[in-house]
């Protein structure tokens, strides 16, 4: 095997195994990609520096005396100013939402950071306790911002339906990506598949067969917020399964919740929508104006209040 054939190899397999990983953690604290998280159900913890290398691994206390140690040596920069959130999907990693990231940190002034959670180990109310653990560490008194695709929207919402009021007023702004606010067609469907909701742990379970008790726990933001919803803008969207409109994964319909400040819709598939140039350029105008400002001939839809 060549050198450049080992390097790739060893590349892929890396790969695999991040990916492996960003299903079995879950971050509660972040700083500057500085992360401390915990295994769910446990207390194991660690310290992962910015390129995801462990520094640490422990107890939480052990964790937080070291990130302590590294902000007063001034290895942690301070974390100030106000943030914005961003959250991947279910299944997905961190690094699924890099393209997107990386666009906000070019054109927003406030502090973009991701959160990971090990969506199919545990359900929303640990996700959203750990969402909880994330902005409670933040600067006191600064506004956060959440950019949420798919499931992380839903984490964000069950953050909010425990949230103390203190910290729901620090919520300035919410981008809403593909986000499955009325449940999910799709796991419906799946749910008839023989011996699959058996199969299905955590986030997917709920999801599946828990919907019903999962929604009265998902709050409705009070704060501004924005719906970004894939689909062809006709009645049969992008997936032969599903009724009406969709992005393949979740339906138009599907995604509208009461109290919206914007609505857009793009043709674009659910796993896309991190990489698409307006749903790019549409995040970041409602962060910054709390509207959506489409380009390329996509024109958001007038909203009733």
């Amino acid at each position: 095997m060549s050198v450049d054939a080992r390097s790739r190899q060893a590349a892929w397999t890396e790969g695999v195994r991040r990916a492996a990983e960003a299903l079995a953690w879950s971050d509660e604290r972040i700083a500057h990609e500085w992360r401390i998280q915990r295994r769910p159900g446990t207390d194991d913890c660690r310290l992962l520096d910015p390129r995801d290398r462990v520094v640490i691994a422990g107890p939480r206390a052990a964790c937080d005396e070291r990130f302590a140690d590294l902000v007063a040596t001034g290895l942690i920069p301070p974390h100030t100013g106000p943030t914005v959130i961003v959250l991947h999907g279910l299944g997905e990693g961190r690094s699924s939402m890099t393209p997107l990231v990386e666009h906000l940190r070019r054109h927003v002034t406030d502090t973009v950071v991701t959160f990971g959670y090990a969506s199919p180990r545990a359900g929303l109310a640990d996700h959203g306790a750990a969402l909880a653990s994330v902005v409670a560490a933040l600067p006191a008194g600064e506004g956060v911002s959440f950019v949420a695709h798919s499931l992380g929207n839903l984490v964000v919402r069950r953050w909010m339906h425990s949230a103390p009021p203190a910290e729901l007023a620090r919520v300035r702004r919410i981008v809403m990506l593909g986000a499955p606010n009325q449940g999910s067609e799709l796991a419906r469907l799946a749910s008839r598949v023989w011996g699959l909701p058996a199969l299905a742990e955590g986030a997917a379970r709920e999801l599946v067969v828990d919907w019903e008790r999962i929604a009265p726990e998902l709050a409705v933001p009070t704060c501004p917020f924005g719906i970004v919803a894939g689909g062809r803008g006709d009645e049969s969207g992008f997936s032969a399964l599903l009724e009406g409109d969709d992005d393949a994964v979740v339906r138009v319909a599907e995604t509208r919740l009461e109290g919206a400040d914007d609505f857009l819709l793009v043709p674009v598939h659910h796993a896309l929508m991190m990489r698409h140039p307006t749903v790019q350029r549409a995040t970041v105008s409602f962060l910054t104006t709390g509207r959506f400002e489409a380009t390329d001939g996509t024109a958001p839809e007038p909203v009733s209040r």
